[in-house]
C-alpha cells in the first residue's frame, strides 16, 4: 500500500510539474483569435489592432480567424469546444453574448460555464445610419417615413441575435410600433455594404464602417446609441437627443477562451490584452474609430457577463425577437 500511495504521490508530483513547466514555456506556438463577424466590424477591426501589438509582446504570431454566421454562436461553439490550452481565444461582442442567452431557444454552448472570461478590451457606440438618398434627416423623420408605408422598408444587421438587430428592434418598439423588415447579414460591415447599394433602409452600424463613410458622403447618420456624444463624431446627436428617452446601447467587447483553462495562462493573457489596450499606438486607433479603452479582472469579466444577461433578457422579450 506505501509502495502505491508513493508512486501516486510522485506521479502527481511529476504531472503538477508538467502543468508548471507548460504554463511556463507558454505559448510554445501560434494564438488562434477567433472573431464571430466578417472582416470590416469592429469585433474585426480590434481584433486586427489588437494582435498588431500582442503577437510580439508573447513572442509568437497571433492569427484572426473569423467565423461569422448565426448571431456569433458559429464562433462560440467553435471556441467552447476547443482546447483550453489558451492557443484559441475568442474576441467578441459581449453584448450580443449576453443577448443570446435569452433569444435563442437553444445555444450550443452555455453563455457563463463553457467559457473562461479573461478581460474586457473596448465599448463602443452603434450608430443609425441610412443612404443619402432616404428623405430623412433625423430619427423622427426616419421614424415618420417607416411609418407611412409599414411592410415597405428594411433594415440591416450584422446576424439574428446580435445587438445590431436588437437595437433595430428596440427602435420599433421605442417608436410606438413599427412595420419593417428585417434583412440579417454576416457582419456589421456586409450590412453597411448592403445599405451603401440601398439594399435596406437602415442600420445601427458599429463604428469602423459608418465613420468613414459618413464621413466621405456615402451615408447619413442620425445618431449614437450611447448616453454620450463620440468623440469620433461629436456632431451626431444620442439616440435620448434624437426624441427617444432610455434609448441606451454600450457594445462591449472582450476576450474568452475555453472552459479550463489554467488561471496561470488566464493571468498571463489579462496581464498582456491590459498592456497592449493601454499601448499609446493603440490609443489612437481606439480614438478613430470611436472606441473607448477598458480592462478589467477575469473575475470582475465574469461577474459584468452575468449581470448583462440579467439586464438584456427582459430587453430581449420585450422585443419579441426569438431564434428558435
Amino acid at each position: 500500500m506505501r509502495c502505491t500511495l508513493a508512486a501516486l504521490a510522485a506521479a502527481a508530483l511529476a504531472a503538477a510539474c508538467g502543468a508548471a513547466l507548460a504554463q511556463g514555456d507558454y505559448p510554445s506556438k501560434p494564438l488562434r483569435l477567433v472573431v464571430g463577424f466578417a472582416a470590416g466590424g469592429i469585433s474585426d477591426v480590434l481584433a486586427r489592432a489588437l494582435v498588431v501589438k500582442l503577437g510580439p509582446n508573447l513572442g509568437q504570431q497571433v492569427i484572426v480567424d473569423n467565423k461569422p454566421g448565426a448571431g456569433t454562436t458559429i464562433a462560440g461553439e467553435f471556441v467552447a469546444k476547443s482546447a483550453p490550452d489558451g492557443y484559441t481565444i475568442w474576441l467578441h461582442d459581449i453584448t450580443t453574448h449576453a443577448i443570446n442567452a435569452s433569444l435563442y431557444a437553444k445555444l450550443p454552448y452555455e453563455s457563463l460555464k463553457d467559457f473562461t472570461p479573461i478581460t474586457l478590451v473596448a465599448s463602443t457606440p452603434l450608430m443609425l445610419v441610412i443612404h443619402p438618398s432616404t428623405p430623412a434627416s433625423s430619427v423622427p423623420e426616419l421614424v415618420a417615413l417607416l411609418k407611412a408605408r409599414p411592410g415597405y422598408y428594411s433594415y440591416g444587421s450584422s446576424g439574428t441575435g446580435t445587438i445590431v438587430h436588437l437595437s433595430s428592434e428596440m427602435l420599433k418598439t421605442a417608436a410606438g410600433g413599427l412595420d419593417v423588415l428585417h434583412v440579417p447579414y454576416k457582419g456589421s460591415a456586409p450590412a453597411t455594404t448592403a445599405i451603401l447599394a440601398s439594399e435596406v433602409t437602415f442600420v445601427f452600424s458599429t463604428m469602423p464602417p459608418a465613420v468613414s463613410n459618413v464621413r466621405g458622403g456615402r451615408l447619413r447618420a442620425l445618431a449614437v446609441t450611447t448616453p454620450k456624444r463620440t468623440a469620433a463624431a461629436p456632431e451626431v446627436p444620442t439616440m435620448i437627443e434624437a426624441g427617444l428617452p432610455g434609448f441606451e446601447i454600450v457594445l462591449y467587447s472582450g476576450i474568452l477562451g475555453p472552459a479550463g483553462m489554467s488561471q496561470g495562462i488566464v493571468r498571463r493573457l489579462n496581464a498582456e490584452f491590459a498592456k497592449v489596450v493601454n499601448d499609446p499606438d493603440i490609443r489612437a486607433v481606439y480614438d478613430k474609430i470611436g472606441a473607448d479603452p477598458i480592462t478589467d479582472s477575469p473575475d470582475e469579466f465574469r461577474a459584468m457577463i452575468a449581470a448583462e444577461i440579467a439586464k438584456l433578457g427582459p430587453v430581449v422579450r420585450a422585443s419579441g425577437a426569438r431564434v428558435e
